[in-house]
């Protein structure tokens, strides 16, 4: 007789347990995977939602790790939001069990050549796009659009708010604004690539802070989910400063604690681009 793992096991009674509760209390259960699709969900569902974010307030989520109870969550829902292309490979994984529908925020975006870069969300234009998905795996087209038309009003602050700027190149810490740099005709230098945990070599470090002096880059960005380590390097040798520039892959528990959203972020890296690119 074959023998069931102990973890499958707990998986099956897991999902036994969800499934049996998954729309109980009349509400749509969802499954995001992190915070701007998990903000979206919640956005659009309104009351009528039940929205588990997969990634814990202050997390990173490149690096999340499911517990028994999350893969029970994903293969119930009645709608799962996620990313593909590698972004949470466990979360991806999990993804090809779940019996409700599946939205993956990358599927059919122009995404400016790019097949690794998952960022879409830092790219108002893009991510409109993806909350019209999401809307419309909800049954919730009215509240899409109205959602859309807040997303396309930070695109037109960001097309006036960088239009005129003494620089066009800036310094973050991983490169998570390619698309947000692409739409506005920006440049980013990178300390390291997609991976954020990914260590930089000495010969690379010395060549950006090379290229930050050569280039009378102002200020080196580095995000609040990684240590500023690197970035605070890099901008004191090159005589430059660091600041945040917001990925806005999850909000640490003080930004919770603050009221901040997807909204008050997008429009606090626009001051910041502005101030660090010397825009008028």
């Amino acid at each position: 007789m074959r023998t069931v793992p102990i973890w499958a096991a707990v998986v099956a009674l897991l999902v036994a347990g969800c499934g049996s509760a998954a729309g109980s209390n009349g509400k749509t259960s969802v499954v995001a995977a992190f915070y701007p699709l998990a903000y979206a969900a919640e956005q659009l569902g309104g009351p009528r939602v039940d929205v588990t974010n997969l990634t814990p307030p202050g997390a990173e989520p490149h690096d999340v790790e499911l517990t028994p109870r999350d893969v029970g969550r994903i293969q119930t829902a009645e709608v799962v939001v996620y990313l593909s292309h590698g972004f949470q490979p466990a979360v991806e994984q999990a993804v090809g069990d779940a019996t409700g529908k599946r939205v993956d925020a990358l599927a059919g975006l122009g995404r400016h050549g790019s097949t690794t870069d998952p960022h879409v969300w830092l790219d108002p234009v893009l991510f409109a796009h993806v909350v019209e998905r999401i809307g419309t795996a909800l049954g919730a087209p009215r509240q899409a659009a109205a959602l859309e038309r807040r997303v396309l009003a930070l695109d037109r602050a960001y097309r006036t708010g960088l239009a005129h700027c003494r620089r066009r190149e800036f310094v973050s810490s991983h490169a998570a604004f390619g698309y947000l740099a692409a739409r506005y005709h920006l440049r980013q230098l990178t300390i390291t690539g997609i991976d954020p945990s990914y260590d930089p070599s000495p010969r690379h470090l010395q060549s950006l802070i090379e290229l930050v002096r050569r280039e009378h880059v102002s200020t080196v960005f580095f995000e609040p989910l990684f240590s500023p380590r690197l970035a605070e390097t890099v901008a004191h040798d090159a005589h430059a400063k660091a600041a945040v520039l917001d990925p806005i892959e999850g909000l640490t528990s003080s930004e919770q604690h603050r009221g901040f959203t997807y909204f008050t972020l997008m429009r606090q890296n626009l001051r910041e681009l502005r101030t660090a690119l010397g825009c008028r």
